[in-house]
């Protein structure tokens, strides 16, 4: 891969596709995407946030607000279900990982869908690949 970031939904669906296919066929330990703290709109302060793919695990941290959110978008996405929820006691919200049986390009279409309807981002928000 060349790149690492991008801004613009076409450009991102390329950069998620390039890199989970990459993670798979390096048998990577997790692949990573961040949002640029400077394009993160959802207020209070809190870390950016972030999505991450282990095989064909997507791996995200959410509100119960946007688990609800999550939920409703993955009955659009009939292949990938939730495998596990975990609230722990220490810290807000749930950690969610959802199997994702899917090609790179499907996966592309989740995360994007997953940042803006999820996390509520902008059209315009830029992503990172950080890891992998």
């Amino acid at each position: 891969m060349t790149r690492f970031d991008a801004a613009t939904e076409d450009e991102r669906l390329k950069l998620f596709a390039d890199a989970a296919a990459a993670h798979r066929a390096r048998s990577g330990d997790v692949m990573t995407v961040d949002v640029d703290p400077d394009s993160d709109d959802t207020g209070g302060g809190e870390v950016p946030p972030w999505i991450q793919l282990a095989g064909t695990e997507l791996i995200l941290d959410c509100t119960d607000e946007e688990l609800e959110r999550l939920k409703a978008l993955l009955s659009e996405f009939p292949e990938f279900r939730i495998d596990e929820l975990v609230s722990p006691e220490e810290a807000e919200g749930t950690n969610a990982v959802v199997t994702a049986r899917s090609d790179a390009n499907r996966v592309a279409g989740f995360v994007e869908r997953a940042f803006r309807e999820v996390y509520e981002l902008d059209a315009e928000y830029r992503a990172w690949v950080t890891a992998i």
